[in-house]
């Protein structure tokens, strides 16, 4: 029998709707247009209200991936929707056909990212995060370090803070920008969180205050190659630095139920509270089928495996909210958070 329950802490635990898939789901088609229900309800509007009315533990917020090829019309439905279940909404940005890295690309990921940003700023988004510091899974890629890593730090500190001025973010409703790392195969270069958060410590300086945080992702921590120690001890260093932004609750390699994971999510989770800089925490589960993610299937079969075990997977998505909504509550218990 579920029993309903409520957070204890200030922190906001949400969903990043990707267990609905991203082809069917969160992409929108070649007119901009998104999937929807047989009632006509937006895919993750409808996938969100389920979720609410399932969980044991009402989610407070959802970070819904942005894509710039949206109808505008279709996006301010999705929002007002979303919005309506008293979802605080967080945009997370992905690029694509261009490489943050490359000087000849600055044009073209400034473009895609400022049409992104503006539309923030219009539908009044406090939070957004991004991918934007690599291009994902770019063929022929190959890790850069020493100088060249260094210049692929200052590329990126120069996309992004022209991107700052040209969507007028200073000032703004945005207050913060999150920076995510990807796991080694989906980037090559920034895949783990210490050399992410080399971009967001440089690009704060050059933005002369905090402005941009560091994405922390148990799943991709825990592909990284760092042990969980090492993440523990650079979460605290970024924390004490005022660097430290969203928490993704995610398991390592499947990307599905929590249950496969290995304490990840339960020590990072915690090592993230501990700073006291943790505000915002979103489940994240991926459909084992989706078609989007086939790439990372073929790099590593281990992300393919079907984890549900008999459910649904708004059941699966559920069980974690409910899971983490759990450790919250304990953090409060233990005193690590505040109530």
């Amino acid at each position: 029998m579920s029993v309903p329950f409520s957070l204890k802490s200030s922190v906001q635990l949400g969903v990043v709707p990707t267990h609905i898939k991203f082809v069917g789901g969160l992409v929108p088609d070649e007119h901009g247009k998104f999937p929807r229900d047989a009632a006509g309800v937006l895919a993750p509007v409808a996938a969100m209200r389920l979720l609410c009315e399932t969980s044991e533990v009402r989610p407070t917020c959802v970070q819904i991936p942005y894509f710039a090829s949206a109808d505008a019309a279709e996006v301010a439905e999705m929002i007002a929707g979303l919005r309506a279940l008293g979802l605080d909404v967080h945009f997370i940005i992905m690029i694509g056909g261009a490489n943050p890295m490359n000087p000849s690309d600055e044009d073209a990921v400034v473009a895609q990212l400022v049409t992104s940003l503006k539309a923030a700023v219009a539908h009044g988004v406090k939070h957004v995060s991004s991918t934007s510091i690599e291009e994902w899974m770019r063929p022929g890629e190959v890790r850069r370090d020493g100088a060249d890593f260094d210049a692929a730090v200052a590329q990126n500190v120069k996309v992004h803070l022209r991107v700052v001025e040209e969507a007028g973010l200073r000032g703004s409703c945005v207050e913060n920008w999150h920076i995510e790392f990807l796991r080694p195969g989906e980037f090559k270069t920034f895949t783990d969180v210490e050399r992410g958060w080399a971009v967001v410590k440089a690009a704060n300086k050059a933005f002369g205050g905090k402005f941009f945080k560091v994405l922390v992702d148990a799943a991709h921590c825990g592909d990284s190659g760092f042990s969980i120690a090492k993440n523990e001890e650079l979460i605290a260093q970024i924390g004490a630095a005022g660097e430290l932004g969203i928490f993704h609750a995610s398991v390592k390699t499947t990307r599905g139920c929590l249950s496969t994971d290995d304490g990840w999510v339960g020590a990072l989770l915690t090592a993230a509270a501990r700073t006291g800089e943790l505000r915002f925490v979103f489940v994240e589960v991926f459909h084992h089928e989706d078609p989007a993610l086939e790439p990372i299937r073929k790099m590593d079969p281990g992300h393919g495996l079907d984890t549900r075990d008999g459910r649904s997977y708004n059941d699966v998505t559920a069980d974690a909210l409910r899971d983490v909504g759990r450790r919250l509550n304990n953090l409060v218990l233990r005193k690590v958070l505040h109530a």
